[in-house]
């Protein structure tokens, strides 16, 4: 059955099995019904199966279902006219192409046509039953009128009724076949007999054929065979580009799909190998679109002034380009990245020369980047301009208008103050970025040659501009989060490390590549008095949580250590503390206490990999020695103390598991390789074997945990 509770109390009556489906296509009568009512020329009926919280299409009319096979399945969360009208369950209205490209851009860039959009839930007071939507060509008013809605509300309750119905008789509702012949033929076959209309139309001298919703061609007479180069036979039945080979290409499918969602004649220049060029005009309606073919004048003689010359015109930017920058754009990471990804890929796509991304904070415009620009200082000068300044970029971003310049002289008829400052360019676009309802920005396409903006072309610009944004929003929370990262990680670690009598130290730090960049990996090295003492931990996590728990367990450990602890009972006393503290995050550590005059060190071990001790002949030994449980764990644990080995010459390389911790290695392994380089490496300058050791994991495009590494060479005292 369909009908599904969306979570409010139901009526009282026990769910309905699937028994008997319903004897007449009660969907596809009540959609093309409502179509009929509204004039409408195409539609889609939605049901929710189950409980789940997605909408399936289940009839459409009046278009091939390839041209919504995007949405054939939708969440109720989805970003889309049907799923917004379940949620919100109201009518919702889409009064044209730029209110489209506005709101829903991933729809408007798939079908950039001019088209108005009606969508609708199907529901009772207790029940959701699915959803509907219908569209109408673009001359449809911008508004929907009072009449227009109320037919569709009236019908979206009569289906809502009669699903109801069928659930309380265990009646089951199922997906029907598409209805696509939607209108009548009117009183032409009254007019003329069909003898004499093929016999008319074969007497023309130009090509007609017809072809229905789906494409295939159902009629042609022989001069559109003649100039195709393809027999009649060849055409009907067939798709036109699928029957004529040079016709077979994603532009000329294009124009059908325009005439047919928009219901506004198109045409398209093609050429027809080797050198003969065709014009096609196309005339759609609810059945079908009509076809015109005649020769056209050769390109080399068409006037240059004709904005319409030239090769067959491209559509702005092919389907497979809108789809990759839209997946190109989800991937982008930092403000940088949506600008350089505007500048390489989307720009030219759209024939633009240049470019420039500005971010709306704070009641102003903020330069974010620029591209294309001879002079910088022409994009630059608007940073920091207040939204309320009268200039193009602040207007839209401010009011969330697109703004299309087609000359330098409608700029400046609008802005005079752009008189006094040009920037070398004749035309400009200028997009407003919208983000969950909110302006972000605004994107400044600017062309070195006058440009005239067509509807579609300001359509697609429009929708473009709805998938920068979000990538832009993305970005910028992005980029906020990780200079709050690496602030917070720089103020927890060491500036610099201290200069100890008879030590020569030196550290390195790599967070992680995922997440926040930000963990709780640490080190440090303490100039206490009698013994300095060094340390390095690893708080579990990659977040904010670790790396302030890691600064408390830093500064804990300092404390400690001045106040003249030993090495067992600093790890003691940080253990208590961490346990006080409540956190459920546990902590690794190495503690020692520094004795270069005597030529020792005093270690303690808290779950920590053990270090690695490089001695002056160049061999290199594993500190795999006693030590208790990780920080955090048992409140009444102990550390046992080691004494080791710390005479002129040698090195001790204290590390976390980041450095050996590799996926698919052993760790036993591991270390053994990081002491085959210590030893190998261990008699140059200390600076030089800290890069020698952490060179590997600074070079890779991923880490998976933070790496920190302290080197300490004991050294005569000069």
């Amino acid at each position: 059955m369909v009908a599904v509770s969306d979570g409010q109390k139901s009526s009282g009556q026990a769910p309905a099995t699937v028994c008997a489906p319903v004897g007449q296509p009660l969907l596809s009568l009540a959609l093309t019904s409502m179509m009929d009512a509204v004039g409408a020329h195409s539609g889609a009926v939605y049901l929710r199966p189950g409980d789940e919280p997605l909408l399936e299409m289940a009839v459409t009319a009046g278009l091939p279902r390839s041209f919504v096979a995007p949405w054939e399945r939708v969440g109720l969360s989805a970003p889309i006219p049907v799923a917004e009208a379940v949620r919100e369950r109201r009518l919702v209205w889409v009064g044209g192409v730029e209110d489209m490209a506005r709101r829903y851009p991933r729809i408007a860039v798939v079908l950039p046509y001019p088209f108005a959009l009606a969508a609708l839930p199907v529901l009772t007071e207790t029940r959701v039953y699915g959803a509907v939507y219908v569209t109408w060509p673009g001359s449809h008013p911008p508004e929907l009128s009072d009449r227009e809605r109320q037919e569709l509300t009236a019908a979206c309750e009569r289906l809502a009724l009669r699903l109801e119905r069928a659930a309380s008789t265990n009646r089951s509702v199922r997906a029907e076949t598409d209805v696509l012949d939607t209108g009548p033929l009117g009183g032409f076959a009254d007019a003329l007999g069909t003898l004499e209309a093929a016999r008319m139309v074969a007497r023309l001298p130009y090509g007609m054929c017809s072809i229905d919703v789906s494409g295939r061609v159902g009629f042609a007479n022989e001069a559109a065979s003649q100039l195709l180069g393809v027999p009649v036979g060849g055409l009907l039945g067939s798709q036109l580009w699928a029957a004529v080979p040079w016709l077979n290409d994603p532009l000329y499918e294009e124009r059908y799909r325009a005439a047919l969602l928009s219901h506004e004649a198109t045409s398209f220049v093609a050429l027809r190998p080797p050198s003969q060029w065709l014009s096609f005009r196309l005339y759609p309606d609810t059945t079908g679109i009509s076809v015109r073919i005649s020769r056209a004048r050769a390109v080399s003689e068409m006037s240059p002034a004709d904005p319409r010359s030239g090769d067959a015109p491209t559509r702005l930017v092919s389907m497979s380009q809108a789809l990759s920058m839209a997946g190109a754009l989800t991937e982008t990471v930092s403000v940088q990245d949506v600008v350089g990804l505007v500048a390489d890929e989307i720009a030219p796509a759209v024939g633009s020369q240049a470019l420039a991304l500005l971010g709306a904070h704070g009641g102003r415009l903020h330069v974010l980047g620029h591209h294309g620009y001879p002079d910088p200082h022409v994009v630059e000068r608007f940073d920091r301009t207040p939204l309320s300044s009268p200039t193009p970029g602040a207007h839209a971003a401010a009011h969330g208008v697109p703004a299309f310049f087609d000359s330098r002289q409608d700029l400046e008829r609008l802005y005079p103050a752009r008189h006094a400052t040009p920037d070398g360019f004749a035309a400009w676009a200028f997009l407003p970025l919208i983000a969950s309802g909110r302006p972000v920005g605004a994107c400044v396409l600017a062309y070195a040659e006058p440009h005239v903006f067509s509807t579609h072309e300001r359509a697609v610009l429009t929708s473009l501009a709805g998938l920068i944004a979000q990538a832009l929003d993305r970005a910028l929370l992005y980029d906020v989060k990780h200079q709050l990262a690496h602030g917070l990680q720089a103020a927890l670690l060491p500036h610099s490390l201290p200069s100890l009598p008879g030590i020569e130290a030196t550290a390195r730090y790599l967070p992680a590549t995922r997440g926040m960049e930000i963990g709780g990996d640490f080190y440090d090295l303490v100039p206490s008095h009698p013994h300095a003492a060094a340390v390095i931990g690893d708080v579990q996590g990659h977040n904010v949580t670790a790396a302030g728990l890691m600064g408390q367990i830093r500064t804990a450990v300092r404390a400690y250590t001045t106040v003249g602890q030993e090495p067992a009972e600093v790890m003691r006393s940080t253990n208590r503390l961490l346990i006080d503290l409540g956190s459920d995050l546990f902590a690794s550590c190495l503690y020692l206490r520094l004795d270069p005059a005597r030529g020792r060190a005093v270690m303690a071990r808290a779950g920590h990999p053990p270090p690695l001790l490089r001695r002056a002949d160049g061999r290199v030994r594993v500190l795999d020695l006693a030590g208790g449980p990780l920080l955090g764990i048992d409140g009444s644990a102990t550390y046992p103390t080691t004494e080791v080995e710390l005479t002129e010459g040698c090195v001790l390389a204290l590390y976390t598991d980041g450095l050996i911790e590799t996926p698919g290695v052993d760790i036993e392994d591991a270390i053994a390789d990081l002491g085959r380089r210590l030893g190998e490496a261990g008699d140059r300058p200390l600076a030089e074997l800290a890069d020698e050791l952490v060179g590997h994991y600074a070079a890779a495009d991923e880490r998976m945990d933070d790496v920190a590494l302290l080197l300490l060479r004991a050294r005569e005292d000069g």
